[in-house]
């Protein structure tokens, strides 16, 4: 099983949400997030006055996966999430020890 966390622009969210459901995707987690990478945010101009944003707007998305639909769903996102521009995200891929579904006790792929 893999944990995949990919932290990608929200204006990209549901074009990335829509093409992970089409490969069978069931479920993640998205929250909304703030930070910078190799862009170290960005200038911007309100009402004339220059100032800097530190901390850019992102979100992050969560999925937990069997191994077989790993590929697939990183592929979607890369794919889905770029934009070509800088700051698109990044993909991190983890692997998950366990799982376990509160309601029903179920352990691992079956609780997925």
């Amino acid at each position: 099983m893999k944990y995949i966390i990919a932290v990608i622009k929200p204006h990209r969210l549901d074009p990335v949400r829509d093409a992970l459901a089409e490969i069978g995707v069931t479920g993640m987690t998205v929250s909304e997030v703030q930070g910078y990478g190799r862009q170290r945010g960005q200038k911007e101009i309100y009402r004339g006055a220059e100032y800097e944003v530190h901390f850019l707007p992102k979100v992050k998305l969560e999925i937990a996966t069997d191994d077989g639909l790993a590929e697939q769903a990183i592929e979607a996102l890369q794919t889905t999430a770029q934009t070509g521009q800088i700051g698109d995200g990044k993909v991190f891929v983890l692997d998950l020890a366990q799982v376990i579904r509160i309601r029903t006790g179920e352990t691992d792929t079956n609780a997925l």
